[in-house]
Formats: structure tokens, sequence, C-alpha cells
């Protein structure tokens, strides 16, 4: 499968949460959760540019990305509660994102989320590495990494990458 080609939802090992492809037509309840997650998000400074953004500056950024990344929207029985995305930086590396709404923190979505899409890169795409950011001070999203067996590879100013080696059959 080349990365352009995209699958339209992934599974999670829970049932009620799917991994769907943000499209245009999630914008309203993209930018709505955006605005209700917003003292989280901009917690660590790097989600300021998102949460101000406009319904129409979300409308054009889905019809036409500046980038191929692959795109999810969290869906837990239908509501989106989050986003995820699978940034491919030089296939077979790619860079994992992700974040959730104010109120689904602390069920372990984020955990299944990227484990799914983990598992799609590597069985899909044929990834061997992946790659993340953590700003510093956001312990949340570090618990989720160690626990996916992510590794601290690297401190900087202002966060910390880390890395997951991947392998067939895993």
């Amino acid at each position: 499968m080349a990365v352009s080609d995209r699958l339209d939802e992934i599974g999670t090992l829970e049932p009620r949460l799917r991994l769907r492809e943000l499209t245009v037509a999630d914008a309203a309840d993209y930018h709505d959760l955006l605005r209700a997650s917003r003292d989280h998000l901009t917690e660590f400074g790097d989600y300021d540019r998102e949460v101000n953004a406009t319904l129409d500056d979300i409308r054009e950024h889905l019809a036409d990305p500046t980038d191929r990344n692959l795109r999810y929207g969290l869906r837990l029985d239908g509501a989106l509660i989050g986003r995820i995305d699978l940034n491919p930086v030089n296939p077979p590396n790619y860079s994992i994102g992700f974040w959730l709404g104010a109120d689904a923190r602390g069920h372990g979505y984020a955990t299944l989320a990227a484990e799914a899409l983990i598992a799609h890169a590597r069985d899909a795409l044929d990834a061997t590495d992946v790659w993340a950011g953590v700003t510093h001070g956001n312990v949340r999203s570090g618990r989720v990494l160690d626990r996916l067996g992510f590794k601290r590879t690297e401190d900087f100013d202002t966060y910390t990458r880390f890395h997951l080696g991947l392998s067939r059959g895993e």
C-alpha cells in the first residue's frame, strides 16, 4: 500500500473506539472539540494555533492538506474525542502525534488508538521505525509512549524525542 493510500477506518482493541479518517465533514465536530479542550491543549503551548483556527480554516485544511499525513479522528461510539496522525517522515520512518479531548483523558484511548495506528503502519506501510516528540511537562503523552514501548532518545529545549523500532510479527 502506498503512503498516499488511506484506510477510511481502523479498529482498536476497544470495539467502541474507532479511528476514522478526518475529512471536511468532520470540521464542525473537530472545531467544537478543539474549543472544548482549549485549556488542556494549550497548557504546554503546542496547540495555540490550532485551537485558535476558525471553522473555515479547519475546513480548508481538511479539504486541501499541505502534507501527506494520515489524519484520523478518534471516535468513541461515533463521537469525536481526539485526533491521531501518522506522518511519513522518510518512509519507512514515520512519526506519530495524538491528542484527546479534555473529557476523554484517563481511559486508555490514546494508547489503544496509537497501538492500532502503529500496527497499521507496520503491516500496511512497511514502517520500520516510529518517532514521536513530547513537549516538556506533558507527562500523560510520555506515559502513553512508555506503555507502547517507545524509548526516550534525545532531549531538546522544548521537547523529548521518542523512538519505537518495529519488526513484522511483533
